[in-house]
């Protein structure tokens, strides 16, 4: 088990070599000494610019701020907040809002996007270059910080498929030991370079350069237009990690990889949605020896399973057991742990729970509730609303979301089954099942896909392929074929972009 004692966020920066590469941007190398000093420059900037405890929001693309702020906020003793590079002006209202923020830096396009009444009276707005030009011209440093890990260091806002975005509040300390558990169950090293291509404004692409930063390795952030520029850069950056959702996954196996690609990953690692047997199967085929970890995580408690990549083939479908640090029970209705075999909810305790929703106690009380009697943690746990399987061996296996399953003609049926008959076909590459309003049996089934690439007749094939492998009462009533499934601003597919289209 890796150190349990939680650090100030901050002191990430001083964890590598000082003369070794740290962060690689489009224009220069950023060592672990400049590092500390850009780190130390933009804190002492931001804490001659606002007061302490103050949320600061970032809203560009990949750069130098948005990979430094987090650090730099955490060591000044604000609060970072940021803000999907995606997102339109109307979601980051809604953001500037709720959160309180005083302080939006961003790129100068995406802020002359913002309306009259988008920005909360007494919210400065300032372009990204002008920050770091006032900050080096202002050359007021700050050292490593001596906060509390406890203290609150950044808040997350979730995509918003139930309503409207809610924001994570996450401590130096979940931020810190969330860092220390995935570089420690990854093996990651100080010779390591991860290719970061998700989105920084959540908790799996934050965590791409604060594990990395950990090890002591490189970072690369990564802002792409098509999937074959990821394996490019892959190549081009002798990468040997790299993160992913699924439907990234399912693009980047229809691409060419070059070879000094395939020859230096040494881990892929997956989150946002399971892995199909056809999809790992095709990444095998195309990076034979590169470690694949899938991995199970909630925004309200970071990451709670991975599967070790030496089980990835003989099971599969399981999200593996729990991440150092976590502690994820299943408990059934009555409030008992679940016997081997049932089903229950995933019940996750333990120092990466986040500390609730940003000003909003009602759903803070409905997620973060006391620990089970039998947690070893106690405390505050995340109950996820997600019910799995643990089997005799203590894998977990994913069942579905309570609020998911659909409900048709008396029977609850699991989307993620159907979705997952849908592609153990090999006629689809995507799948997302629904339920429709319909008066006569409650929800009426609609299934949404998209054709694997050279499937040959697929239309008329998956019907019947669905009707030999499913019951009676998990048929689609509607295949609905698309040429491309939408995506949200995480990469992950639009659920609820699609629900709406199908008035689901």
């Amino acid at each position: 088990m890796p150190d349990p004692t939680p650090y100030p966020l901050d002191q990430l920066t001083e964890r590598g070599d000082a003369q070794a590469s740290a962060l690689v941007l489009r224009d220069r190398t950023l060592t672990y000494g400049d590092l500390r000093t850009r780190v130390s420059l933009l804190a002492g900037w931001l804490v001659g610019k606002v007061e302490p405890g103050a949320r600061v929001a970032s809203w560009a693309a990949k750069g130098e701020l948005t990979c430094l702020l987090p650090l730099a906020a955490a060591r000044a003793g604000m609060v970072h907040v940021p803000i999907n590079p995606l997102l339109k002006r109307a979601q980051v209202a809604h953001i500037l809002s709720d959160s309180g923020a005083v302080l939006l830096m961003g790129t100068k396009s995406r802020l002359a996007t913002l309306e009259d009444g988008d920005v909360p009276t007494g919210c400065g707005l300032l372009e990204e270059s002008a920050v770091l030009t006032e900050a080096e011209d202002a050359a007021a440093t700050l050292g490593p910080s001596q906060h509390d890990p406890d203290d609150l260091v950044a808040i997350l806002y979730t995509s918003g498929s139930t309503g409207a975005p809610k924001g994570v509040m996450l401590s130096h300390a979940n931020l810190w030991l969330g860092a220390v558990s995935v570089a420690h169950y990854l093996g990651m090293a100080a010779n390591d370079v991860t290719l970061a291509v998700l989105p920084l404004s959540f908790d799996y692409g934050q965590n791409q350069l604060f594990s990395t930063w950990y090890a002591g390795g490189s970072a690369v952030p990564l802002d792409y237009l098509f999937p074959r520029d990821v394996a490019k850069a892959c190549g081009k950056h002798r990468v040997t990690t790299l993160a992913g959702v699924p439907p990234l996954w399912v693009q980047l196996t229809e691409v060419d990889w070059p070879e000094d690609a395939v020859s230096t990953m040494r881990r892929i690692t997956n989150s946002g949605g399971a892995l199909t047997s056809q999809l790992v199967e095709d990444l095998r085929s195309i990076l034979p020896e590169t470690k694949i970890f899938p991995m199970y995580g909630l925004t309200e408690a970071f990451r709670s399973t991975y599967l070790d990549p030496a089980l990835v083939s003989t099971h599969p479908t399981s999200m593996g057991k729990a991440i150092p640090f976590a502690e994820i029970l299943v408990i059934d209705d009555t409030g008992e742990v679940s016997a081997p075999g049932e089903e229950g909810e995933l019940v996750h305790c333990g120092p990466l729970v986040a500390h609730g929703y940003w000003q909003d106690e009602e759903r803070t009380r409905e997620r973060f509730r006391p620990a089970p009697a039998m947690s070893e943690y106690g405390g505050t746990a995340v109950w996820s609303g997600d019910r799995v399987k643990r089997d005799t061996d203590g894998l977990l296996y994913f069942v579905g979301r309570r609020d998911a399953m659909i409900k048709s003609a008396g029977n609850r049926i699991s989307p993620q089954e159907l979705e997952d008959a849908a592609r153990a076909t090999g006629l689809v590459a995507e799948a997302v099942a629904l339920g429709v309003p319909d008066d006569r049996i409650g929800q009426a089934i609609h299934l949404v896909v998209r054709a694997q690439t050279g499937a040959q007749d697929a239309q008329q094939s998956l019907e019947k392929a669905l009707k030999r492998d499913l019951p009676n009462f998990m048929q689609p009533h509607t295949i609905d074929w698309r040429e491309t499934l939408p995506l949200n601003p995480n990469g992950k597919i639009d659920r609820a972009a699609l629900a709406r289209e199908v008035g689901a």
